[in-house]
């Protein structure tokens, strides 16, 4: 899958990422604060994970999720201390697992410092670390990723009588990518975490990063460039730091992100996913997995995907046809009660998309971890926890897949030699029998 010589472009830690089996969660979700994590690490490593992915843990009103953030170097109170990461990161290293963590560049908390001074009036020094607009007509053609929760990408900003440019929730005003002084303030936060004892960065929405007139702002050179920026600050300070893109499209499109070995380390492969899916639950019909598995296998050097299967988001298939999407989700969300984006979407758990049916996840792992290339697990689906119920003061669905971790299931589970997380144990001891990628 890799190019030959890829061993000349990973260096001391010999490529770790290519291969790594990632390990998803929220830490609170998991077991409570970040003590309670590192107290669970030998879980970890008796499954087999090389790393952990730990979405957001910043200071945020958590308006979505965490990745609506106040202080990317800080940590939540109710999580426990920058102390407190750092010897997770330490203990993590002790068991050979890294510690990979969300990134968000493209947008910030509207509680953030710098937001919270830029609305104020329009000759703050802050103001050109956003977009703003009188009018509200700019980056038209641009998509409203989350049309369940506004009609427009501009929100109104009664301080400035304008309007700030907000591709997620209207509580999260993008970055303005084209004033050099995001970029510092960006890579100063990126030194901060590795000084922690990070390992690398999922970066967050990478794809919507810089806007631009005229075009639908999606996947820009800009955007490519200021990818750029960040790796070639990585590379020039540090060694074996790893960035993850979340890039949503084709196979083919998702390989941009890994630019001449310039970018990203690992993109997600969403279409491998939503073809593996798709192959599980309608059956018997595996040409295109087959064909996005081909297609997979032309990698610059020192690149890798990240398989998957779920994550903490709405299940996305936009890499399927019309037909196909239909038909997928018709089967797996009938009546829509799991609808996320005007109905384009459905938030389940990886065991509710398999109708709760164990032979099917379990063949589903099987595949997963027979891709020769790193996978990242969702947190719980290795024991099968299914849909949670959304509490009624909740607005978004994404909740019902976003539930505290299972740990009396877990314990049965881990006693059951015949159990599910058994199987996905199994699955991920054989990946060393695959053939190397090197």
């Amino acid at each position: 899958m890799i190019a030959s010589d890829t061993k000349q472009l990973v260096s001391a830690d010999n490529g770790w990422w290519l291969r790594a089996n990632f390990y998803s969660l929220y830490i609170d979700k998991f077991n409570g604060d970040i003590n309670g994590l590192t107290d669970k690490l030998t879980y970890f490593t008796e499954l087999g994970i090389d790393a952990l992915h730990i979405m957001p843990h910043y200071p945020s009103p958590l308006r979505d999720g965490g990745y609506d953030i106040t202080d990317h170097t800080g940590v939540r109170t109710e999580l426990g201390s920058v102390a407190d990461f750092e010897h997770l990161c330490t203990a993590a290293h002790a068991r050979n697992i890294k510690i990979v963590v969300d990134l968000v560049l493209n947008h910030v908390s509207c509680d953030h410092p710098w937001f919270v001074e830029a609305r104020q009036s329009t000759d703050n020094p802050k103001r050109e670390y956003f977009l703003w607009s009188n009018t509200a007509m700019e980056y038209k053609d641009a998509p409203n990723v989350f049309p369940d929760f506004k009609d427009s990408n501009w929100i109104p900003n009664a301080a400035t009588q304008d309007y700030y440019y907000a591709t997620f929730k209207p509580s999260q005003p993008d970055l303005n990518w084209s004033n050099p002084a995001v970029l510092a303030e960006m890579l100063s936060v990126i030194d901060t975490l590795i000084s922690y004892g990070v390992d690398g960065f999922r970066l967050d929405a990478i794809m919507n990063l810089v806007e631009r007139d005229g075009t639908n702002s999606v996947g820009l050179p800009e955007t490519h460039a200021r990818i750029r920026d960040v790796r070639s600050h990585l590379d020039a300070n540090y060694t074996d730091i790893i960035l993850l893109g979340e890039v949503i499209g084709t196979t083919d499109y998702s390989r941009q992100y890994f630019g001449e070995s310039d970018e990203c380390h690992l993109s997600y492969n969403f279409e491998l996913m939503a073809e593996t899916l798709y192959a599980l639950v309608i059956g018997g019909k595996t040409e295109r997995l087959k064909a996005v598995l081909e297609a997979s296998k032309a990698l610059p050097p020192g690149a890798s995907w990240a398989a998957f299967l779920r994550n903490h988001d709405s299940l996305t298939l936009s890499t399927l046809d019309t037909n196909r999407h239909h038909e997928l989700l018709r089967a797996i969300d009938a009546k829509k009660e799991f609808a996320f984006n005007k109905g384009a979407e459905t938030v389940q758990r990886l065991f509710d998309i398999c109708d709760q049916d164990e032979t099917l996840v379990r063949e589903a792992f099987s595949m997963l971890y027979a891709i020769p290339s790193a996978t990242v697990m969702y947190y719980g689906d290795e024991i099968g926890m299914t849909n949670a119920p959304l509490p009624p003061d909740e607005d978004d669905m994404r909740y019902v897949v976003r539930a505290p971790f299972d740990w009396g299931e877990a314990k049965r589970q881990k006693r059951d030699p015949h159990s599910l997380l058994q199987h996905v144990k199994a699955c991920i001891a054989g990946r060393k029998n695959l053939p190397s990628s090197a």
